[in-house]
């Protein structure tokens, strides 16, 4: 019996320390004006997640650590913007803040 518990808190430590480890970081931000903007992409040399941008926000969730390049998918008028660069550190939120579209 005392192994049994042994193996179960053993296992559960496993699973919460997992959860963590698993665990990928955040880029969030918000377009003005609020509806100039669809979609938004986060692209690196291995991976690639996209988000609806809804009311000018988004947030793209489950982010592995590593550098990326950003591009809103901006609606007529506007123009769509690339961001290069941005770093998203292991489990981490990188906040770009407000992105101003133009015509």
């Amino acid at each position: 019996m005392k192994n049994i518990i042994s193996v179960a808190i053993i296992i559960g430590f496993a699973a919460i320390f997992l959860t963590f480890k698993l665990a990928g970081g955040i880029i969030k931000g918000k377009v003005m004006p609020a509806d100039g903007a669809s979609q938004i992409w986060a692209m690196s040399s291995s991976d690639t997640l996209k988000a609806a941008i809804s009311q000018g926000t988004f947030e793209i969730s489950n982010v592995k650590e590593g550098t990326y390049k950003i591009y809103i998918d901006a609606v007529d008028p506007y123009k769509d913007v690339v961001k290069d660069g941005v770093q998203v550190p292991e489990g981490g939120t990188v906040d770009l803040g407000e992105i101003q579209l133009v015509k």
